[in-house]
């Protein structure tokens, strides 16, 4: 009887096939993921180009979401402001008007009417929501509405008359990053852009021996100012006005005080920040500029201290009461004046709406030649020539076929071929 063989010959067929195999199955699953990079070993350089070119794709694609907000953003608030403006305008005409001294009483009444009317509609305006269904100018208060009527008596005007407008959003602080490590504001709060007068704020507090007892900061329109232990008074009026804050301090001659002016027509926001243990610092407070108040946004001026600077409707609101008393020297003088002064700062805020918005769609612009330009650059590392691998598949399947078709002619018979 004849000795079975060793399996090694078939063995060697089945690794030699399976290779084969293999290979084509990785040709295959190549050309369906449209990848010549199925696994990291497959070309170890352009996986590691292809990883850091997807990543920077990921973040440029988000970046041009981001652009495409914010001119949606800015287009909306841009709108509203427009509106104001015209509102603005409106009332500034009323005010030419009475103050020509021709018309009766009667006349002026009516006109101060048509203000209140105009004043209810301006208040409108500065509560719009944006398309996220966010307050457009409440700052970092997206959902607070940021301005609230106070209606009241007023003489000759009846009851149910607008006797104030208060400030309940915050500062603007939200931001969006356009590119690598840029930022671009979002907002513009309502204490900016529906404001008039440049403020004052002078404290009553003679200040002259004061010193911080320990380390410590405060806020001035959302810039943190830092003080040490045995900070005076000459030393915080330094650092304020080395801040990037927009506001200039000094000393009062008269009250030896702090005194704050804005450089520019806005709400000035003030806060104390945190000492060094962690416990609320103090700084504005003993200065006698804020008061104890657990609601930062909202005008917090201590008792004491003299605050001048109105917003618009403060403007609007001394207009119509002067229209309502007949008062036409008012009417031309400080009631025009008034409505100038608001009509200045909100083309003066239309403007820097309008500059971020250009900035956004230079940088979109500029997104979108650059996507492009990464995204060939990542076909090319990870991009498979379908022609190439169309030609190699079937030469690799040719070749398996071969194979099989050799293997089944080479190999010997087996143990079952000698039983049948």
């Amino acid at each position: 009887m004849r000795r079975v063989s060793t399996d090694m010959p078939n063995t060697d067929v089945q690794f030699y096939l399976r290779r084969q195999e293999e290979g084509l199955n990785n040709m295959q699953s190549k050309i369906a993921n449209q990848s010549k990079l199925n696994e990291l070993r497959d070309d170890p350089l352009a996986a590691a180009h292809a990883v850091r070119y997807d990543s920077y794709l990921t973040r440029l694609e988000r970046f041009e979401k981001n652009t495409l907000y914010a001119q949606d953003h800015y287009r909306m608030a841009d709108d509203y402001m427009k509106q104001a403006t015209d509102v603005l305008q409106r009332i500034r005409e009323l005010a030419v008007q009475g103050a020509h001294g021709t018309f009766a009483p009667e006349d002026m009444k009516y006109m101060a009417q048509e203000v209140n009317e105009l004043m209810k509609e301006l208040v409108s305006v500065s509560n719009a929501k944006g398309i996220d269904g966010n307050q457009l100018f409440a700052g970092d208060k997206a959902f607070t509405e940021p301005f609230r009527i106070v209606e009241g008596t007023v003489p000759g005007g009846g009851e149910n008359m607008v006797v104030r407008v208060e400030y309940r959003g915050a500062g603007a602080t939200r931001r969006t990053e356009i590119t690598e490590g840029s930022y671009a504001k979002l907002d513009m709060g309502g204490g900016e852009v529906f404001w008039a007068e440049k403020m004052q704020i002078f404290s009553n507090f003679d200040a002259t021996d004061y010193r911080t007892t320990e380390a410590g900061s405060f806020f001035i329109d959302g810039q943190e100012i830092g003080a040490g232990p045995g900070d005076s008074l000459p030393a915080i009026v330094a650092k304020i006005n080395e801040s990037a804050a927009p506001v200039k301090a000094y000393i009062d001659p008269v009250t030896k005080g702090l005194a704050l002016e804005g450089t520019n027509a806005h709400l000035i926001r003030l806060e104390d920040g945190q000492a060094a243990d962690g416990r609320s610092s103090r700084i504005l407070q003993d200065l006698g500029i804020i008061s104890n108040t657990v609601d930062p946004g909202a005008p917090n001026w201590h008792p004491s201290a003299r605050v001048s600077g109105g917003s618009a409707f403060d403007m609007v609101i001394r207009l119509r009461d002067a229209l309502y008393r007949g008062d036409t020297e008012f009417v031309g003088s400080q009631g025009i004046a008034g409505m100038d002064l608001a009509l200045t700062n909100m083309e003066s805020r239309l403007a820097e709406v309008g500059s971020r918005e250009e900035r956004a769609e230079a940088t979109w612009q500029r997104l979108n030649k650059e996507i492009p330009d990464v995204t060939a650059a990542l076909a090319r590392e990870v991009g498979l020539d379908f022609a190439t691998a169309a030609t190699n598949l079937g030469m690799m399947d040719f070749a398996h076929k071969a194979a099989l078709q050799t293997a089944a002619k080479v190999l010997p018979p087996t143990l079952l071929d000698f039983l049948r």
